[in-house]
């Protein structure tokens, strides 16, 4: 069996490599994190590029593009030995810089006489506005769009600002005119070139043709000896294109920005048209029509994602007419380059923001992509001005890609609006889009809820009713409350149960918990209600119209643990020693790389990988994330990298395993003593007398010039601590002072307190309970045998609070170290809680000593919540709110 365990091992691990939608980069050329967006050209520093040709090890990039992104360089770049620049997918990285995956320093510049210079210039060393390059790995090509000419150097230059050889469009090399009508020897604004096989290829945008030179040429000036998108060299094309017929023909182009070969087809982007069309080969004679057309349904459309033609419905208006996505996989709009090895096509797809993958080459036209670069889905757009800014500038997002480039294993691709040159690389798709979390709230559901009251009549009917489905339930004679939850529960979760929510009981509450089947936001506009007979005399009170509390927990907080989701990560369950101050940053043969950086790892397993997110990384707002795994074998394999949006928080709750949210939460008891709380608050004015009053001993403290509240805090607490039945301290970092009965256990509950200030103070002291209260075992679990009390303090553990205060705490902060800084420390942003609908005063929140990345939560119940073994409790920070976490609470009191 064990062989044949270890066969079958081998046989996962041999999967493929590939594309997966919605990965992201592994590298970023040009910037020196994913998010930043230096505007400075340097040696590594690119701006807005737009042009890629990749041979031999050599990468050249036009730094320039006619998009209207910036900064425009007006030079090219030549990055020699480009693999020794490039890590390999499975190497082990080294943190010697604070993003090793961000690369590249370029060897020489053109253009330009250094690095730092971007002058526009017309003559053999001087551009204009250069968008396009290609190389065959001797020669280079560099289209200098506004100067109207493509630039050629018979062997790839190794000075900077080193002089063309020749030039073509133009009869030498300091003339820039674009004669009317065209000819054979000349071009209007080029974006587009290709070498392959010893011919030249241009695409002649303006002049809306591809010319094609069956030898490299050897002469300025040298006419070409084909041209597709014309019937001859010298047809007049409107220039105005507002006033130019759409002849849309296998045999017509409209502003061509790209042609590329594979050797056997030819393929030409024909941005007008908002189409690739593909020669199955290389053409030999004037205006040969093209084979095939990407984007649209045939060879006479011209429609930007028309999705009418290509794309799947994917509902019905109220008039029962087809509704389709705005794009989808088979859709293009205003493409920007394609390029083929001969097995896959690469589509830089401009107007969609998005490159999109065929694992073959279309055959037919219309055909859709296996694969979306870019997005996390083929049917929508994300990474536009106007949508999520995490994702304009994501590890994961493209915008306006203008060229591609492609080694065998990488994917470069140029995202001018981001000033970067993407870095995609072929992996095992094993882990999924969002696959990072929140460790303590992997996934965050919108709840909503059914409570149950009144008189229980005989056939009185309640009809409970989730989006467009009714759930019906008719009252038998004697019947009961929990035969009414569990009945309706029943009927929501049968067969497959809700689509859209699934439902718990919750008996001692005669209530019914609804949870999201769908995480995040998305379930947060699920709307439900309920209906009751006529003359009904039981009744149903929902928490609201639709269910809430849907968050996203992919969004990350530095310092936060997460889990990676995925498959075949590791070969065992492989847990860290928990006696170490350092977390290990290789666990069970697994390493996990955010930005580079390798990151402590507390679990390792085949499905999930937990590790804590550096906080070195605040400076950006999203990282790539991906796990390497050497195996028992020796063999070493690297995920698909996905981004990790970065914020400045977003908590999660720890709770205990189980399938449904809400999920019971780890909570402990704060005290074995009894405790009560005095909140101060207001401003501190000389003269005003602040008096805590415990039974009927009173203390004092009288406000002196240039107090504050937290001199007042301490005055009285010193005061108190002379008490012989009670003691105080402070309330974390908050000028609150906490009480706390001398004796331990249940003989200190019961203990009044109170609280006054003078006539006309400036200071406010509210006490907020009456009395001492809720003594229990320190530390000890919050369960069904032992719940929390109305007005007790409880404690709760979470992570994903974000920095730190104050100064000494936040330098205490280390990567996969134990926190050892101050017990008194407080998140940069406040801390809030609601605990069975009511505020929970948060007493304390911060890093725990001794722990990684483990905030630990004070909370004192509100005195007036009431029993229910499923209460629901959460912490927020700003927008983002927790997971939603369950705890009983027994209140004595009976209700009113």
């Amino acid at each position: 069996m064990r062989s044949l365990a270890l066969f079958l091992l081998t046989v996962s691990l041999s999967l493929a490599a590939d594309f997966r939608t919605g990965q992201a980069a592994r590298l970023v050329i040009g910037q020196p994190t994913f998010t930043a967006q230096e505007p400075a050209g340097s040696q590594q520093v690119v701006g807005a590029a737009s042009g890629l040709a990749y041979a031999n090890d050599l990468l050249v990039v036009a730094d320039s593009n006619r998009v209207g992104a910036g900064p425009i360089n007006n030079r090219v770049l030549i990055y020699r030995n480009l693999s020794t620049m490039l890590p390999a997918p499975t190497a082990s990285l080294d943190y010697t810089q604070r993003c090793p995956v961000c690369v590249g320093s370029a060897s020489v510049v053109l253009g330009q006489t250094d690095f730092t210079k971007i002058d526009v210039g017309l003559s053999e060393t001087g551009m204009r506005l250069p968008t396009a390059v290609a190389t065959d790995g001797t020669v280079l090509a560099v289209a200098d769009t506004d100067n109207n000419r493509v630039l050629i150097w018979r062997s790839i230059p190794t000075t900077n600002g080193a002089p063309a050889d020749l030039v073509l469009g133009q009869p030498n090399l300091t003339s820039n005119a674009a004669p009317r009508p065209p000819t054979a020897s000349s071009l209007r604004g080029p974006q587009g070139v290709w070498i392959q096989n010893g011919k030249l290829f241009v695409a002649d945008t303006q002049n809306h043709r591809v010319l094609i030179w069956n030898a490299i040429p050897s002469s300025n000036g040298q006419p070409a000896d084909t041209v597709l998108g014309q019937p001859n060299f010298t047809t007049f094309v409107e220039v105005d294109l507002t006033k130019a017929d759409l002849n849309v023909k296998p045999e017509t182009l409209l502003n061509p920005v790209s042609v590329t070969s594979d050797g056997v087809r030819l393929y030409v982007t024909d941005l007008g048209h908002n189409r690739v069309v593909i020669w199955n080969s290389i053409p030999a004679s004037n205006q040969a029509p093209a084979d095939i057309a990407i984007g649209q349904p045939d060879m006479t459309s011209a429609i930007f994602n028309n999705v009418r033609a290509l794309c799947t419905p994917n509902g019905e208006d109220a008039n029962g007419n087809d509704t389709y996505p705005p794009l989808c996989g088979a859709t293009l709009s205003f493409p920007r380059y394609a390029l083929s090895d001969g097995q896959r096509l690469f589509i830089a797809d401009g107007g969609n923001d998005r490159v999109l993958v065929y694992n073959s080459v279309p055959i037919s036209s219309g055909q859709s992509a296996d694969t979306v670069l870019g997005q996390f889905t083929a049917e929508f757009n994300s990474a536009s001005d106007s949508a999520d800014p995490l994702r304009r500038s994501s590890s994961d997002s493209l915008r306006t890609p203008m060229s591609l480039a492609w080694d065998g294993t990488n994917l470069f691709v140029t995202d001018p609006f981001n000033r970067r040159i993407m870095v995609f690389t072929l992996a095992e798709p094993v882990i999924p889009y969002a696959g990072v979390r929140n460790a303590a709230g992997l996934k965050v559901y919108a709840v909503g809820g059914i409570t149950f009251s009144g008189t229980l009549q005989e056939n009185d009917e309640i009809t409970i009713t989730v989006k467009d489905k009714e759930y019906k339930y008719k009252l038998i004679k004697e019947d009961s409350f929990a035969n009414i939850v569990n009945r309706l529960v029943e009927a929501i979760n049968a067969g497959d149960g809700d689509p859209n929510v699934h439902a718990t009981p919750n008996i001692v509450f005669n209530a019914i918990i609804l949870t999201a089947r769908t995480e995040g936001s998305a379930g947060n506009g699920i709307i439900y209600s309920t209906k009751l007979s006529d003359n009904a005399k039981v009744t149903a009170t929902t928490a609201g119209a639709q269910l809430a509390g849907g968050q996203d927990a992919a969004k990350i907080a530095p310092g936060t643990l997460v889990s990676i989701l995925g498959e075949r990560l590791a070969a065992e369950a492989v847990v860290a020693p928990g006696d170490a101050d350092n977390l290990p940053l290789s666990l069970g043969g697994v390493e996990v790389y955010f930005d580079g950086i390798r990151a402590p790892l507390l679990y390792v397993s085949p499905t999930q990988v937990n590790a804590q997110i550096p906080w070195e990384v605040l400076d950006r707002t999203s990282l790539n994330a991906y796990v390497r795994t050497v195996w028992p074998d020796g063999r070493v394999t690297a995920t698909n990298p996905v981004a990790v949006p970065i914020i400045r928080q977003n908590p999660g709750i720890f709770t205990y395993g189980g399938d449904i949210d809400p999920r019971p939460a780890v909570m402990q008891h704060f005290s074995s003593n009894a405790t009560g709380t005095v909140q101060i608050a207001g401003t501190a004015k000389a003269g005003d007398v602040a008096t805590v009053v415990i039974e009927d001993r009173e203390y004092k403290y009288t406000v002196k010039t240039d107090d504050t509240t937290a001199n007042i805090r301490d005055g009285l607490i010193a005061e108190i601590n002379a008490d012989p039945k009670v003691e105080a301290f402070a309330a974390g970092v908050y000028t609150w002072i906490r009480l706390r009965a001398r004796i331990p256990g249940v003989e200190g509950n019961g203990i009044k307190f109170s609280a006054k200030t003078t006539d006309n103070s400036a200071v406010i002291l509210t006490p907020t309970n009456e009395a001492l209260c809720c003594a229990n075992i320190a530390g000890s679990l919050v369960t069904d045998q032992n719940p929390a009390l109305p007005g007790e303090t409880i404690i709760v553990f979470a992570t994903g609070l974000g920095l730190i205060t104050p100064d000494d705490a936040r330098q205490a902060l280390h990567t996969g170290q134990k926190y050892s800084g101050p017990v008194l420390n407080e998140p940069e942003e406040f801390v809030s809680s609601l605990a069975g609908g009511k505020t929970a005063n948060v007493l304390f929140a911060g890093v725990r000593p001794g722990m990684v990345g483990v905030y630990e939560v004070h909370l004192e119940l509100n005195t007036d919540i009431p029993t229910n073994p499923r209460t629901q409790l959460t912490i927020a920070q700003d927008l983002f709110v927790s997971n939603i976490i369950t705890f009983p609470v027994f209140n004595p009191k009976p209700a009113q």
